[in-house]
């Protein structure tokens, strides 16, 4: 089966880090691909999940492990708000805004780490939050217009949700996150099946769902949930930031959106506070673990 491949082709390193960057990228298509569907993002978002869970559950080749545990159903549930938010959210404003509000994940994470995995928030995570705002903020500049408006909120809405699936994800230590994922594909489907019955797009959109599902959101899950074994933490946190610059390049290539002068200053803050924050606190991390382990 795929995963078996892959999971053989990770061993290498190099090779590693060539599927995280292909994970990436693939991620990156997604403001393109949402942007050529004229249908409502509700229905988008669970058209997406349905054929993303249904190529998961094919290519793993195994039968999946449900716990139905709190952890598992809560990041479940968080997956649930971050695709939906984040297809709205790219419906409503620029690609660019969609996805780098989105990476703003890890400041939430940083805010609720306490109470989530009881680790606290040191004074360089607050200095990061403190900057990552002001970049955010940077976004609702550009266009005042209130479609946009409510696209940006949706956007932090997306970060939002992806940074609780992501605790949600550290709290099942014996957890696969594939589980999880499916789970909440399943979820995204069976909430936007009712505006599923909008008038269905044209086949220029049923051939970009199709993407959707598979190459942009199905397949570099699998990916990474194998690759991330295999790669740094170090790895593992600047390899992804692949997603955020290339998403508004695919778009502007093919429709011409052009982010705005602010939007590209607070994109470029956003994603060199959270970079640096996730450097810091994986070196920290290397760092206990040789000290105690």
């Amino acid at each position: 089966m795929l995963t078996h491949k892959l999971d053989a082709l990770a061993t290498d390193h190099k090779k590693a880090l060539l599927l995280l960057a292909a994970a990436a990228t693939m991620w990156s298509l997604g403001g393109l691909l949402v942007k050529l569907i004229d249908w409502n993002p509700m229905a988008i978002a669970g058209m997406r999940s349905a054929i993303a869970g249904l190529t998961m559950y094919l290519m793993t080749g195994r039968r999946p492990r449900f716990s139905w545990s709190a952890n598992q159903l809560g990041g479940a549930v968080a997956y649930v708000g971050t695709v939906t938010f984040f297809v709205v959210a790219t419906k409503l404003t620029t690609a660019a805004n969609a996805v780098l509000l989105q990476y703003t994940a890890p400041i939430y994470i940083a805010l609720l780490s306490y109470w989530f995995v009881k680790e606290r928030t040191t004074r360089f995570d607050w200095i990061i939050v403190a900057l990552t705002i002001g970049g955010m903020l940077l976004f609702f500049i550009d266009d005042l217009e209130l479609g946009t408006f409510w696209g940006n909120s949706f956007g932090v809405l997306s970060g939002v949700s992806f940074g609780l699936f992501i605790l949600c994800m550290r709290r099942q230590k014996d957890g696969s996150p594939m589980e999880t994922v499916i789970i909440g594909n399943g979820l995204t489907a069976l909430v936007c099946l009712p505006f599923m019955f909008d008038s269905p797009p044209d086949l220029r959109g049923w051939i970009s769902l199709a993407l959707l599902g598979t190459l942009q959101l199905g397949l570099p899950y699998i990916i990474y949930s194998i690759t991330i074994k295999h790669v740094t933490a170090l790895e593992a946190v600047l390899i992804p930031v692949i997603e955020p610059i290339l998403n508004p390049v695919w778009v502007f290539l093919a429709i011409g959106e052009r982010p705005g002068l602010w939007t590209l200053a607070g994109g470029a803050v956003v994603i060199t506070a959270v970079t640096a924050h996730s450097i810091v606190r994986s070196s920290r991390q290397h760092h206990a673990r040789k000290k105690y382990g």
